[in-house]
């Protein structure tokens, strides 16, 4: 049986959709400023949030690949679904126009993104 430590070198494809995940983040909350005092913003924040909706879907098929052929542990794609769901309702709040959930919700997903990454 693997022990953390090696578990974390065996899937380094993980780590990197997590990193990828937590920059996107990073960069949408740069686009979302950039929303508010310029007029490309808002065009680079929705193709932003494309592309972070993207790399959480990275992150899902990651979870799964260290997860079942990997033979690591089932945990990282609870926690990748759930990212999932987040963003997606991060979306839809977004589409909403609804920034009293929107950018608190935002702020939750890249402090829990952190968090995924500094476990792995």
């Amino acid at each position: 049986m693997a022990t953390p430590a090696t578990a974390r070198r065996a899937f380094p494809f993980l780590r990197i959709a997590i990193a990828l995940q937590t920059l996107t983040i990073f960069v949408q909350a740069v686009s979302s400023g950039l929303l508010m005092t310029s007029s490309y913003g808002e065009t680079l924040h929705s193709a932003g949030a494309r592309v972070m909706y993207g790399a959480s879907m990275l992150y899902v098929l990651a979870a799964v690949l260290a997860w079942k052929p990997g033979g690591g542990s089932p945990r990282p794609v609870l926690h990748a679904s759930g990212f999932l769901v987040l963003a997606s309702v991060q979306v839809a709040v977004g589409i909403a126009h609804l920034p009293a959930v929107h950018l608190p919700l935002g702020v939750l997903m890249f402090g829990l993104s952190l968090l995924a990454l500094a476990r792995r």
